[in-house]
């Protein structure tokens, strides 16, 4: 059934990079394409396909040989169609790693020999364990120029080895990323199917100028934190045209965690999310909960949602500090999910009895319009922190089909913000109109102020 699914993903994918013309809307020009004339195989360094040899050494020699060869506009590996089975490895800059259609990179499964790295230092630790972290199956650290495309091949992390351990609390490290690029520049990725991460799948941290677009992600409902792109403390970052179907947040937006990321002090900003669909019993679009460095500068558009969790999560804690600012999300349809929108103050754990309980996130200036849903067990839950209340939430043209059930369609308490046309209507924090010409003054002039600020559209 799970393969059968991957099929027909496929080819819904497949559509989707058949109908995006040239003249739609595309942040994507951040990251000039790259076209490269030299190429080198894998099989040249004793590649073998069959699902079976283990190609650690054949990657690493030819990732190698193309930092040592160093031709003027890089090199290409390509990978040809068959299963290459392999331990972790690094990119370097000036390369792209091309998948071929039937390719697939797969991780190995023995856990016992795969290498550690350092904690992030604006996390301060490893997210789910104290200490450091299992390194990325695949990490480019410093680098720059660098694309992994194809033809929908496929990286698959055999995730499963990985949540075992986590349901059975055998974990001595935090497991690993699928795809991770640090303090890199100029990231391409698209046009490869991503499947069953060990835990998030494609993480760009402390980077700028990255580009996500036409891929797909694919882990079970159940599998463990297998969020889909996580952008962390990141700048300039444009994911689109994408699908999603996973055990976590779609896409979740971060930026360090408690006094980690308060020290570190990199934000999140100027990040554009478009045209992605999917399916996930958390969030489809989350901001957090790790945001200690801050959040500005967002729009999302044109989002397609099923069988979710939460459609629309902005999450934050006592303690974060940071703030979650200039965001805005239109045309975002969302059928079936527990709730429709929620911006929350009280989610998420803290890495240790250090962090600050008076740092105080600021959430303000965020602006959702044309969200529209059908079988929504609750429209909202809005609960900002009483010493920090939330402010200049704006909601305009929402409309969800709420079924009777216990909740009450919207909950909200330590917000202020205003709302018009919207059904069910508001909770009374947001039903206010002195707040109109703010609101709606800024949501129909977003783009405009998106230009000057210089996020990608």
């Amino acid at each position: 059934m799970y393969e059968c699914r991957v099929r027909i993903l496929m080819i819904i994918i497949c559509l989707v990079n058949f109908t995006a013309a040239d003249d739609v809307e595309t942040c994507s020009g951040i990251v000039p394409t790259t076209e490269r004339t030299d190429k080198i195989m894998i099989t040249d360094y004793g590649g073998v396909g069959d699902g079976k040899t283990v190609n650690t050494k054949a990657f690493r020699e030819a990732i190698y040989r193309i930092q040592q060869l160093r031709r003027e506009g890089g090199t290409v590996l390509y990978i040809p169609a068959g299963v290459f089975l392999t331990d972790s490895f690094n990119l370097t800059s000036h390369m792209t790693l091309y998948l071929a259609s039937g390719a697939v990179i797969r991780a190995t499964q023995d856990t016992s020999n795969w290498p550690l790295t350092d904690p992030l230092p604006s996390y301060g630790r490893g997210r789910e364990r104290q200490g450091g972290r299992y390194m990325s199956f695949i990490l480019g650290d410093g680098v720059h120029d660098v694309t992994i495309t194809g033809e929908n091949g496929t990286i698959d992390g055999q995730g499963d080895v990985w949540w075992n351990k986590w349901r059975h609390k055998t974990l001595q490290y935090t497991r690993p990323h699928l795809i991770e690029f640090m303090h890199s520049t100029h990231i391409s990725i698209s046009n490869v199917v991503f499947k069953n991460s060990p835990f998030w799948t494609i993480h760009p941290v402390y980077c700028s100028n990255v580009v996500v677009r036409y891929v797909t992600i694919l882990a079970p409902a159940d599998s463990p934190n297998t969020d889909g792109v996580d952008p962390d403390s990141s700048s300039n970052v444009c994911i689109e045209d994408s699908y999603i179907s996973n055990g976590d947040d779609m896409v979740a937006i971060k930026s360090g965690w408690d006094e980690y990321g308060i020290a570190y002090g990199r934000s999140s900003s100027n990040i554009t999310i478009r045209r992605v669909t999917g399916s996930s019993p958390f969030a489809g679009i989350a901001i957090g909960s790790e945001t200690s460095g801050g959040v500005e500068n967002v729009l999302v558009e044109h989002i397609n949602l099923t069988q979710m969790g939460v459609g629309i999560h902005i999450k934050t804690n006592v303690g974060r500090g940071g703030y979650i600012r200039n965001i805005s999300i239109s045309d975002v349809y969302i059928q079936n999910a527990r709730k429709g929108i929620k911006i929350a103050g009280d989610v998420g754990d803290h890495p240790d009895n250090k962090f600050n309980p008076n740092a105080n996130p600021v959430v303000q200036d965020i602006f959702l319009r044309n969200v529209q849903g059908e079988k929504i067990l609750q429209a909202g839950l809005i609960k900002g922190i009483k010493k920090s209340p939330f402010r200049n939430i704006c909601l305009s043209d929402i409309s969800f089909y709420v079924p009777k059930t216990k909740y009450t369609p919207w909950e909200c308490s330590d917000v202020e913000g205003s709302s018009l046309k919207v059904s069910p209507s508001p909770c009374s924090e947001l039903v206010s109109t002195h707040a109109n010409g703010f609101c709606f003054t800024q949501i129909r002039d977003f783009k405009l102020l998106q230009n000057s600020s210089g996020v990608p559209v």
